[in-house]
């Protein structure tokens, strides 16, 4: 967008401040009258044969439209993929926190990928790890819907949930769970690949 000394064709045509109909005049008259009315001649058409050019405060036009474009971005919702990585002999103690950091992930409106990994044998027995994956689904029945159903997937077992969309999620709806171990929040991943050193 050219404004003022920028605009170097030889005529254009003019809107004045309050949006009336100047016609075309030379560029270096509606310079002039931009000028007299200490405001800026701003090209808002540069396509248009002549070029339509506006009379306005162009500081004033930017911080307004900065402004719409900022709270745009705020009504935006990005959803982002969260993990929560489980053994299939968890403990019920790391079980309940990484319920709860699962919980944390959907109140913010996020996906959840809930990650069974097995290792050596525990693979001859899935139903173990899909018994795991139930209990979670179970649990937070009433905040997620299953995106993708439990999928055994080389070493893992993945389910994907969503949070539900009718109604925002508030703390009342938390399942109750232990609060042993809060250092254990430090498990969980975000759309990686690391492998947890315990939960054996």
């Amino acid at each position: 967008m050219r404004i003022n000394e920028e605009i170097r064709i030889r005529e254009v045509r003019v809107t004045s401040a309050t949006g009336e109909q100047l016609g075309i005049m030379l560029t270096r008259e509606a310079l002039e009258l931009a000028e007299s009315q200490h405001l800026d001649l701003v090209e808002v058409a540069p396509k248009a044969r002549p070029p339509v050019c506006r009379i306005m405060d162009y500081g004033k036009f930017r911080y307004e439209q900065q402004k719409r474009d900022k709270e745009a971005k705020k009504k935006q919702k990005v959803i982002t993929m969260k993990e929560v990585k489980l053994r299939p002999n968890i403990e019920q103690h790391d079980f309940d926190v990484k319920l709860k950091n699962a919980i944390r992930f959907i109140q913010d409106e996020n996906k959840v990928k809930v990650t069974i990994m097995f290792r050596g044998r525990e693979l001859s027995h899935p139903e173990l790890g899909r018994a795991v994956l139930d209990k979670v689904a179970e649990q937070l029945r009433d905040i997620v819907i299953v995106e993708r159903i439990p999928k055994l997937e080389g070493k893992n077992m993945t389910m994907v949930l969503s949070p539900r969309p009718q109604k925002s999620t508030k703390k009342k709806d938390q399942p109750e769970v232990s609060q042993e171990n809060p250092t254990a929040e430090s498990q969980v991943v975000e759309s990686t690949e690391i492998n947890e050193s315990k939960e054996e």
